[in-house]
């Protein structure tokens, strides 16, 4: 521990790294259940993209693991470090570059958050679109994890919005990928390569993210259905109908009920229908202008009704504001109710009434409890898996993921593999696929220092 500490206080000040007693248990873990905290060496502060260069040429010279770190609010076990390696936090490399409102770009530091880019983006009346669920989330981790969120019906996720990246490898060498242009065919796109790698190849010291017009009018649509396959029946119908859903997310009656106990959710809704429905969907509209924005309620109003919903409610402003932080805040409820597994299996959406239906099947068959919500819109579906027998949750999650998969999805739609989905991800795909990953991975990382243990053993 000494020799890193020294190492990196000599490359890069003694003031930007922590070590021994003074590198908190918070470094330790992000937010995924089931991952094993460890304890680094060090922590290192880079304010530069010389610093991370530095940083990573030492860690090679020395095979020193490197862990790159955001705000920690992964689920993956992705930021969780190696015993006796090094966590790079880019929580002082935290600037906006520049708003861009010519090319609608916005150029960043890996350390900015999302909160700090709405605002700075809502004084030039633009908007970036990808809203994973948690404000604090540094555009760093979005960027390897490619994350989601609710929106990416409408906008798709974060390599949808990456234009380009500048990275330090793991031998020091810089490398800038993209621009700020939106099409591009020069060679191998190393831009979208980086994006979900989950910081196994490189370490993002940059991104060129599209920003759009931010529109000025929204509407929130809730309809309670009798069941949750009329639900997920219901919106493979809605996206087809051309409104263009900003949000198309369902949610189940236990996690509506628990979300009204726990966030003091209040959505007027009288208690005959809420005693009908077992299941919720919410539509969440936005446009330029108000009265296109009336018609497109109308629109999907009437068309939940005539798909069966028990009643249709546009919520008022305060009320859908408070739906929607609620829905963000679910994996919290989550835990708090003692949760054993959180997953985010990805379908075709036409598939998620298949899906469910199964999985409730498995569930009841082998005694174990899920609930939950998702990202109707794009077959994203976040399961809460109540299991505390391991042997059993690992049989009732390789079977709920082999189904996913069969249905043509995947183990993850937006929190990555890191380290709690590993074994599933090695076990069931296809390994001429892992294989040829696991080359690019040694021709990024010969050394195997950045991240080791995530994704591959």
């Amino acid at each position: 521990m000494t020799d890193v500490t020294a190492l990196l206080g000599g490359a890069v000040g003694a003031g930007r790294v922590l070590a021994g007693e003074a590198v908190s248990d918070d470094w330790f873990h992000d937010e995924a259940l089931g991952a094993v905290p460890q304890a680094p060496a060090a922590v290192v502060f880079p304010e530069s993209t010389d610093d991370v260069a530095i940083v990573l040429r030492l860690a090679t010279e020395h095979g020193i693991p490197v862990t790159a770190r955001g705000s920690g609010t992964g689920m993956s076990g992705a930021c969780v470090p190696r015993p006796g390696g090094v966590v790079v936090s880019f929580e002082r490399m935290n600037q906006i570059l520049e708003i861009d409102t010519e090319n609608q770009v916005a150029v960043v530091q890996p350390g900015v958050t999302l909160a700090q880019l709405d605002e700075a983006t809502a004084a030039h009346g633009l908007v970036y679109p990808v809203y994973p669920g948690e404000y604090s989330a540094s555009l760093g981790g979005n960027v390897g994890t490619n994350a989601g969120g609710m929106r990416a019906v409408k906008y798709g996720v974060t390599r949808h919005q990456v234009l380009g990246l500048e990275a330090v490898l793991a031998g020091g060498d810089v490398i800038r990928a993209g621009g700020r242009f939106v099409k591009g065919s020069t060679g191998y796109d190393l831009t979208q390569l980086i994006i979900g790698s989950e910081g196994t190849l490189a370490l993002v010291t940059e991104a060129v993210l599209r920003l759009y017009p931010r529109p000025e009018h929204r509407a929130t649509v809730l309809a309670p259905f009798r069941t949750l396959d009329e639900v997920t029946r219901a919106v493979p119908r809605v996206v087809a109908s051309g409104i263009g859903p900003l949000i198309l997310e369902y949610i189940d009656m236990l996690t509506m009920k628990g979300m009204e106990k726990q966030f003091g959710l209040d959505l007027g809704i009288p208690a005959e229908v809420e005693q009908a429905a077992m299941a919720y969907l919410v539509v969440a509209l936005e446009s330029g202008h108000q009265d296109r924005l009336e018609s497109d309620v109308v629109t999907v109003a009437t068309q939940l009704t005539d798909l069966g919903a028990v009643d249709v409610y546009v919520l008022p402003p305060g009320a859908a504001t408070q739906l929607i932080e609620a829905r963000e805040k679910a994996f919290w409820l989550a835990k708090a109710a003692g949760a054993d597994d959180i997953v985010d299996v990805v379908v075709p959406r036409a598939a998620i009434a298949e899906f469910m239906a199964r999985v409730s099947e498995m569930a009841q068959e082998q005694g174990t409890f899920v609930a939950g919500c998702g990202h109707a819109g794009d077959g994203n579906v976040h399961l809460s898996v109540f299991q505390q027998d391991p042997e059993a949750r690992y049989k009732f999650l390789r079977g709920m993921f082999e189904l996913g998969i069969s249905l043509g999805g995947a183990i993850s739609g937006e929190h990555g593999i890191g380290l709690t989905k590993k074994r599933y991800f090695l076990e069931l795909e296809d390994p001429v696929k892992i294989e040829l990953m696991r080359r690019i991975k040694a021709a990024f990382d010969p050394h195997g220092i950045l991240n080791p243990g995530t994704l591959f053993d």
